[in-house]
């Protein structure tokens, strides 16, 4: 015998309401994200998928409980699929590379070499095929310099003005120890300095073992280039600054590089109180900030537990994707480390989105699968390819940042996407098309905000 249409008008009422609701504060937040494409087809949705509910509960038509069993099993099948974990069995493979990483190498490094000053000649009688690549970067007019395709006075001199702060910070990264010491539980110490450090600025804060693959080889920015790296502390505090969403998803306009040197002071602030404060504690603590690493950011910030390292070789958080900068305290405090745990819906999320290699301009951004460097299975960037295109721009970039599905603002709608992200393979696999659904394949630029403009 069939049920009568009655006992289904009310949860179909309720149902609908609900879907109807929901997607119009989604709808609400995707204006407040600056995101008319996606308030739109959101609220295109609400109707789209609340009305067939509403019809069946309030008209009578042929197949109307037919219809209304449909809409209950098409209901309760997407909870399950958006609730119920599903992990596909999938081979581990090794993240931990087995070699250093000579900082001579990166294109930080070979972008201070000048012609003529001894080291120029030195590193390019020995990488004679780095030469062909620099040569077209030192053609282009450079990072926040005029008559790049970017240039804006007033931005690019805001974002000098604070990298010269930075660069003054570099002079505090270490410091006398107090020759008293006093001793200290690990756990208790380790959440005052997580929680003082939150309190600063940072977004959030791990602690892991100092690593030998975290240290650079050989340092090469600094007073001591060429020298061997000998850094002998025993834990490594990482922690994480937000990057405006706003200001990022203008990238690669100005505001992105307004937005860079603005974290990398604020991280480099609180990495600098931090290790002074572990020295006045009877304990030798160095920080790493902008232009004065001695260890790999990105990696000890991953083996603290703050995210994974993606497709762009940017750490990935969970809340903010790629949209932070990253700083580090290194110390011989004992501290509580934090058990990290491997999240592979990160990488798999990669390994299906693709949406930062098909927006970089400079096509720096591998379309292929991960492969083994170093003993570590990973994405290698052309970072040639990618800093020529900021010595074009004159900004550093930031548009593969701000197309990331994980950059998306840390609100009600991206958490329950990135939740079930984590728990199913089979969001995963939806949330991709989703997300350029809403977004674009290739999101336009944000304009950069109206108080930059003083003409």
């Amino acid at each position: 015998m069939s049920i009568s249409l009655f006992q289904f008008s009310i949860p179909l009422l309720i149902i609908g309401f609900l879907i109807l609701i929901s997607f119009l504060y989604f709808s609400f937040l995707s204006l407040k994200e600056k995101e008319p494409r996606a308030a739109n087809l959101l609220l295109f949705s609400a109707l789209i998928f609340s009305i067939p509910f509403f019809n069946t509960a309030l008209f009578d038509f042929q197949f109307r409980d037919l219809a209304a069993w449909v809409l209950f099993s098409v209901t309760i099948i997407s909870l399950m699929i958006f609730v119920i974990p599903v992990k596909f069995k999938k081979k581990q493979t090794s993240e931990t590379p087995n070699s250093k990483i000579d900082e001579r190498n990166i294109m930080f490094s070979r972008r201070l070499l000048k012609e003529g000053d001894g080291k120029f000649e030195e590193y390019y009688s020995k990488n004679p095929e780095k030469k062909i690549a620099d040569d077209e970067f030192r053609k282009q007019p450079g990072l926040l310099q005029q008559k790049t395709s970017y240039y804006h006075k007033e931005m690019f001199t805001s974002a000098d003005a604070t990298f010269f702060v930075v660069d003054a910070l570099k002079f505090k990264v270490n410091g006398e120890v107090n020759s008293e010491k006093k001793n200290y539980d690990p756990q208790k110490i380790t959440t005052y300095i997580k929680e003082w450090t939150k309190h600063l600025g940072a977004l959030d804060c791990g602690i892991t073992e100092l690593k030998d693959y975290h240290k650079y080889s050989v340092a090469g920015r600094n007073f001591n280039y060429g020298e061997e790296i000998n850094l002998n502390h025993k834990y490594a505090i990482a922690f994480t600054v937000e990057m405006d969403y706003e200001m990022v998803k203008a990238a690669p306009a100005g505001p992105i590089v307004m937005e860079s040197s603005k974290q990398y002071l604020m991280s480099g602030a609180i990495a600098v109180q931090l290790a002074e404060f572990i020295r006045q504690l009877g304990y030798p603590a160095l920080a790493h900030i902008d232009g004065n690493y001695q260890v790999v950011c990105p990696l000890v910030a991953r083996d603290a537990g703050l995210g994974e390292i993606g497709r762009m070789g940017l750490l990935m958080t969970p809340k903010q994707g790629p949209r932070v900068r990253i700083a580090v305290v290194t110390t011989d405090l004992p501290l509580k480390i934090d058990d990290r745990k491997r999240d592979d819906s990160v990488i798999d999320f990669c390994i299906d989105c693709k949406k930062c290699a098909d927006t970089c301009p400079s096509q720096a951004i591998s379309f292929e699968e991960q492969i083994e460097i170093d003993g570590a299975v990973r994405w290698q960037i052309n970072s040639e390819a990618c800093f020529t295109f900021w010595y074009t721009s004159g900004t550093d970039c930031g548009r593969c940042m701000s197309v990331c599905p994980y950059s998306h603002e840390d609100n009600i709608l991206h958490s329950l996407v990135r939740g079930a992200i984590k728990r199913s393979d089979i969001v995963r696999k939806v949330a991709v098309p989703l997300d350029d659904f809403l977004y674009g394949r290739k999101p336009v630029p944000l304009d950069p905000p109206i108080w930059t403009n003083v003409d």
